[in-house]
C-alpha cells in the first residue's frame, strides 16, 4: 500500500516528464479512486499555499485570504465543468478522471516551486511569464499525453479551460470587487 508521500514522489516524476513531453509520464500518476483523493488532498494543500502566500513572506495581504480561496474554488469548479463538458462532447469522458489526477499534481508543484521561489525573493513579470508558460506546457502534455487527445481535440480542450478561467475571473470580479485602496492602485497604473 503507497503512502501519500510515496503518491507524492511518483506525481513528481510525472510532472517533470510532463514538462519535457516524455510519453511515459502517466505511468507515475495514480488514476484509481484513490489516487484521485491524494490528488484532491494536494490541490487543497495548493490553495492552502497561495492564500497565506503573502503573510509567510511577512508582507500584508492585497486581498484576503477567503477571496483567494473563494477565486481558485470558483476557477478550479468552472475549469472542472468545462472540461468535462468538452471531453464529453469529444467522446473521451474517460480521460476525465486522469486529467484531473495529473493537473492537480501539476497544479500542487507548481504552486510549492512558485512558493519556495518567493521565499528566496525571486519574482516579478518575468518570473510570471515563466511560471506561465510552464504551466502551458504542462497542459498540452496532460491533454497530449495523459487524456491522449488528438491536436485539434487538444487545442479545444485547452480554449475551454482558458473559457472557464475567464469566466470564473469575471464572476470573482463582479461579485467581490476589490478593495478600495487596491482598486485605487490599480486606476493609477491604468
Amino acid at each position: 500500500m503507497t503512502t501519500i508521500i510515496d503518491e507524492m514522489v511518483a506525481a513528481a516524476r510525472g510532472c517533470a516528464l510532463l514538462l519535457i513531453g516524455n510519453r511515459t509520464a502517466s505511468q507515475y500518476f495514480d488514476f484509481s479512486q484513490r489516487g484521485l483523493v491524494g490528488s484532491f488532498i494536494a490541490i487543497l494543500m495548493a490553495t492552502t499555499f497561495s492564500a497565506y502566500l503573502p503573510a509567510l513572506l511577512g508582507q500584508e495581504p492585497s486581498v484576503s485570504v477567503l477571496r483567494v480561496i473563494l477565486t481558485s474554488a470558483i476557477a478550479f469548479g468552472l475549469q472542472l465543468g468545462f472540461a468535462a463538458l468538452a471531453l464529453r462532447q469529444m467522446k473521451r469522458l474517460d480521460g476525465f478522471v486522469p486529467y484531473l489526477v495529473a493537473e492537480n499534481w501539476a497544479t500542487f508543484f507548481l504552486s510549492l516551486i512558485t512558493l519556495v521561489l518567493a521565499l528566496f525573493g525571486l519574482g516579478g513579470d518575468v518570473f510570471l511569464v515563466v511560471v506561465g508558460l510552464v504551466m502551458l506546457v504542462i497542459q498540452i502534455n496532460i491533454a497530449r499525453l495523459i487524456v491522449t487527445l488528438a491536436p485539434l481535440q487538444v487545442a479545444i480542450f485547452l480554449i475551454a479551460q482558458l473559457v472557464a478561467g475567464s469566466i470564473g475571473l469575471l464572476i470573482v470580479g463582479l461579485s467581490m470587487p476589490l478593495p478600495a485602496d487596491a482598486g485605487t492602485l490599480v486606476s493609477a497604473l491604468g
